[in-house]
């Protein structure tokens, strides 16, 4: 068709081109509102992922907190010879609503037969329970379970003393299941039996904790024998809001719900006043508490990421269609103002880029967030220490100075404060350094690895005193690295081959290096504890300890920061395990091998006192 059949029907060709903007725009629209939809959903997804977890962890950390409460109170308990009543309301003194929110009270059970009943019963009031009357629930049964000591936090509770466990169901349950597996049992949801007199509006369903009470007193006749048990009971309600209401606020609702028999009972939640999101699926998680399984669902409300109630894919379609009636009315006169159609189509685009550039704005922010969590851990474990520091020496202070004058009770309370801020100071140092793993500037130097392992050899050996630990070391490469943090690195490698080391068995570690393709990978194998191998994918995770671990010192960070460390100088890091037993840990570093032999001493002698070779 030439220009001139052309301009003899213009109309047509107009039409079909303010159609062609039509059909252009309303795409265009539909694409960028699905778009912003998606990334709505995917930020709302990801932000649910998080509080999920968040109030995952806070759950479980609140659960262990109560039960290594509950465990000093029964270990403490234990150690006493005889145990009398004012005993022990001074142990459990510390059990109140504020540090154990939820708490009803702490009781001492005995078991008993329908024939020792009066014997017991004037045991316990010659140890000072001057009242005690034991109360059978079916006095044939086989065996009782007296409460014969009670601590009640609750002045609105009905009294516990005397009365039978074997009457709840539940509780005689955990107390069993306590006592045949020497470990603290947490018991199914059930109201307890001193709310029998509690009002019906104030009633809440409750768990308890229960430990076994075993005699370790030397001056006791019964040393190692069972006595019976310290229960903790808690209103799951209370406990439900202590632990998440900090935490959460009002951004997602939490319903907790009692998983251990295969079907799920709601026991509390937390419903915030913010709306419920329906648009968006709750989560469901489970969480492991002792010898008991409890459920999590996590359900949003609008205060999730409350920038999402603007629907900003209705907003994108609101604008779309304005910018293509726009653009449709500027192709129509684009043949007499061709000039003013193309400065509002370039208007219209540059509010589009405007647009894409908030986008790109509210996502840098977010990664802004997420850096601003991961130093969290170092800011608070830095204004932490001062306080603890202090602690510490004071305690150190009355342990030196004031130990002699204190009664053996006193001086355990010592020793256990002692000890205690020992291992928060031992958390704090591991949070600084798995906080600066991630924050610290590199700075990139030629590290001789041999002479740092040796260095680093040298001070585990000496601080093993007169324990004897072979320790060898191959020839290893010079790297570039950041000095200090590949000595962190090696240093937590080499000196938990030497600690996780079974009693009664003297350390082994060999330190080795190899080519890794364009790189280098060295590798410290041991012939300790071992890591049990569907657990190999984890240990390098935050505050995550391997089973067989739980006796040995440790916070689960020192593998998570030299996870960190290695992935910011561009290598990878594993475990296998060792022929022979123990574990072999490897990591690479990236670099040009060199062709000559890598620099580093061979295997090095141990100082004289000890006479293995390390």
């Amino acid at each position: 068709m030439n220009r001139r059949s052309w301009m003899r029907r213009p109309g047509r060709w107009s039409g079909r081109i303010l159609a062609l903007v039509v059909v252009l725009g309303v795409a265009g629209t539909a694409m960028a509102a699905v778009a912003l939809r998606r990334a709505d959903d995917d930020r709302r997804e990801r932000a649910l992922s998080q509080q999920t977890f968040i109030v995952t962890q806070a759950v479980q950390a609140e659960m262990r907190r109560y039960s290594t409460s509950l465990t000093d109170l029964s270990a403490a308990i234990g150690a006493q010879s005889q145990l009398e009543a004012a005993e022990f309301t001074a142990i459990t003194a510390p059990v109140d609503r504020q540090r154990l929110p939820g708490v009803t009270g702490v009781v001492y059970v005995v078991p008993a037969t329908t024939a020792q009943i009066p014997q017991v019963q004037r045991y316990w009031r010659d140890r000072g329970t001057t009242d005690l009357v034991l109360q059978p629930t079916d006095p044939d049964a086989a065996e009782h379970f007296f409460v014969v000591l009670d601590r009640a936090t609750e002045p609105t509770t009905g009294p516990a003393i005397g009365r039978d466990a074997a009457g709840s169901p539940e509780a005689l349950e955990v107390l069993r299941r306590s006592r045949d597996s020497h470990r603290i049992a947490t018991s199914r949801t059930y109201r307890l039996l001193r709310d029998e007199d509690v009002p019906a509006n104030l009633q809440q369903l409750s768990f308890t904790l229960a430990a076994p009470v075993y005699s370790t007193s030397p001056a006791a006749r019964d040393l190692g024998r069972f006595r019976g048990w310290l229960l903790m009971a808690l209103r799951a309600k209370d406990f439900l809001h202590q632990a998440i209401s900090g935490t959460v606020r009002d951004t997602v609702a939490v319903t907790l719900s009692d998983a251990g028999d295969g079907v799920l009972k709601p026991v509390a939640s937390w419903t915030p006043a913010a709306a419920v999101d329906r648009d968006l699926p709750p989560r469901a998680v489970t969480v492991a508490v002792p010898q008991r399984t409890w459920a999590l669902t996590v359900t949003p409300t609008r205060r999730l990421l409350p920038d999402t109630d603007l629907h900003r894919d209705l907003i994108a379609w609101i604008v779309g269609l304005v910018i293509t009636g726009l653009l449709a009315a500027l192709t129509g006169t684009v043949i007499t103002a061709r000039n003013r159609a193309l400065r509002r189509v370039d208007e219209a685009t540059a509010a589009l880029r405007d647009d894409i550039a908030r986008r790109e704005a509210v996502e840098q922010q977010l990664r802004r967030r997420e850096s601003e969590l991961v130093g969290f851990a170092g800011v608070v474990a830095h204004d932490l220490r001062s306080p603890l520091s202090r602690i510490t020496g004071y305690a150190d202070f009355l342990r030196e100075e004031a130990a002699g004058r204190l009664d053996p009770v006193h001086r355990d309370f010592l020793e256990r404060l002692y000890a205690g801020a020992q291992r928060m100071q031992s958390l704090i140092d591991d949070l600084l350094d798995y906080a600066m793993a991630d924050n610290r500037l590199l700075t990139s130097a030629q590290v001789d690895l041999g002479r740092l392992v040796d260095d680093i050899v040298r001070e585990r050996v000496t601080g093993l005193g007169d324990r004897p630990a072979a320790v060898t070391v191959e020839p290893l490469p010079t790297v570039a690295g950041d000095p200090v943090l590949l000595r962190q690195v090696l240093d937590n490698l080499i000196g938990n081959a030497l600690k996780y080391t079974p009693y009664g068995h003297d350390p082994s570690v060999e330190v080795t290096c190899r080519p890794d393709g364009t790189g280098w990978r060295i590798e410290v194998a041991d012939h300790g504890i071992g890591i049990p191998p569907e657990q190999r994918e984890t240990v390098f995770t935050a505050f995550t300890r391997a089973g067989g671990s739980e006796g040995y010192p440790g916070t689960g960070l020192g593998l998570a920061i030299v996870h960190r460390i290695v992935e910011r100088h561009g290598g990878r890091v594993g475990v296998d395990g060792n022929d022979g037993g123990g574990s072999r840990f490897w990591f690479t570093l990236p670099g040009e091998p060199a062709p000559a032999e890598p620099s580093g001493a061979g295997p090095t002698a141990q100082p004289e006192k000890s006479a293995p070779t390390h």
